[in-house]
């Protein structure tokens, strides 16, 4: 029963953008202590951000809930993005994704580039390349956030420390003047330990990342070896990343 009405809460507040907690606790017959704590749990799994007075949906919702509708956004640039991404992997080499479908698409391939060692902390990777011939996997525990189908937080933070790669593969939810962002803390904390742990970082990035807004600042483009961006990208913007020093390389997206 606190299952179903924390999925039905969830669906609620996305749905509105806003709801009062109170209006909740009438609408689901249950006291503003337990509404509390719903909102509580669905906060820290990613679903919503709890404000004064209520809870609000999480402005980047497209990052957010079931993997097949994000793998179904903008499909063409993620798998083009994706083969750019393949041709930096050799076989032998240790590489690091993160929980982003674009990089899902990368992971796709990699059985490409066998003998070949993949971290991740992403649950569609693992059980994507669990038993693959050639391919050594490295699972990174600690606590799953179900927003996100994957290990976040301090925990999984610690253990990237204990690793190290030679290229590890990112995306970001937003990019606003040169500097990346995300919605969940526990996503920067990993992030930012996988960049510490490389040896090499490459960013894929779509162009709609560069009008949206994030909360969390994780790194400027100028920490990143290689930015790879889809042609989409406006030629004024690919010139005010270059002339930051970021090396970018613009990826084209075939017609279909």
């Amino acid at each position: 029963m606190r299952v179903a009405r924390r999925d039905r809460v969830r669906e609620r507040v996305g749905a509105a953008g806003f709801v009062r907690a109170d209006v909740l606790a009438e609408e689901f017959g249950v006291s503003l202590m337990t509404i509390h704590r719903d909102l509580d749990a669905l906060q820290a799994e990613g679903w919503l951000r709890k404000v004064r007075g209520g809870a609000t949906s999480v402005p980047s919702a497209v990052f957010h809930g079931d993997v097949a509708a994000r793998m179904a956004t903008a499909p063409e640039v993620k798998r083009a993005l994706a083969a750019a991404a393949l041709e930096l992997v050799s076989p032998g080499e240790t590489v690091m994704v993160d929980e982003s479908t674009t990089c899902l698409h990368l992971a796709q391939r990699l059985a490409e580039r066998v003998p070949l060692t993949v971290i991740t902390h992403f649950q569609p990777v693992i059980g994507m390349l669990a038993g693959v011939p050639g391919v050594t996997l490295i699972g990174l525990g600690g606590e799953y956030f179900p927003a996100y189908d994957a290990f976040l937080g301090l925990y999984t933070a610690e253990g990237v420390t204990k690793v190290r790669a030679d290229t590890v593969f990112l995306s970001t939810t937003a990019v606003s003047r040169g500097r990346c962002y995300h919605q969940s803390q526990a996503t920067i904390q990993v992030k930012r330990a996988m960049m510490e742990a490389a040896s090499r970082r490459v960013l894929l990035v779509d162009h709609s990342k560069f009008v949206r807004q994030g909360l969390y600042a994780l790194a400027p483009l100028t920490d990143f070896d290689l930015v790879l961006a889809d042609e989409g990208l406006p030629a004024a913007q690919r010139r005010r990343i270059r002339d930051a020093g970021v090396p970018l390389t613009t990826v084209p997206v075939p017609v279909r």
